[in-house]
């Protein structure tokens, strides 16, 4: 995967934390729409950076549990930010109208997700919410435990993949 690093001043970046923005969907929400990346292609671009969350999360499970929980949690993100937009759930509404992504908001794509493709969704985003409030917030979790909960975010990149194949006209 190719990247770009960009700079951002602190004193933006402390404000969007502050305010819960995430400043990497920021970015790629605005790009995706001055350069009119359709939905398709956002979905592949999301799915490189989920995958990228992915491979840092498992690197860093057994030197550091805390970073590698937030990595794979971010990873989990992606995936439901994704699936969300390429099947256009009803929460994209209002993302779109509060400029930004609640926990709520992904809550509710998790739910819709889960009627649509199985409760086995729910499992993996909880996983995914366990990492990011138990080995990242709290600090709590420990190698091992990390290392357990992988396989869910894999599968939920793996939704992304199956998303993709439906997507992509034949």
């Amino acid at each position: 995967m190719s990247s770009q690093n960009i700079t951002i001043p602190e004193r933006i970046v402390k404000k969007a934390k502050e305010l819960g923005i995430d400043i990497t969907d920021i970015v790629i929400e605005t790009l995706a729409e001055k350069l009119g990346i359709d939905p398709v292609e956002e979905l592949e671009a999301r799915t490189e950076l989920a995958k990228k969350y992915l491979e840092e999360g498992i690197r860093l499970t057994d030197s550091n549990p805390v970073q590698a929980s937030e990595k794979l949690y971010k990873a989990a993100e992606e995936a439901v930010k994704a699936a969300a937009k390429i099947l256009n759930l009803p929460v994209i509404s209002n993302v779109k109208e509060r400029g930004r992504w609640t926990a709520t908001d992904l809550e509710k794509a998790v739910e819709t997700l889960s009627k649509k493709y199985g409760e086995q969704i729910i499992l993996w985003w909880d996983a995914a919410w366990t990492l990011h409030v138990w080995g990242f917030h709290e600090a709590k979790l420990d190698s091992e435990a990390v290392r357990t909960r992988i396989p869910y975010i894999e599968k939920m990149i793996q939704l992304l993949d199956m998303l993709k194949t439906r997507s992509t006209p034949t």
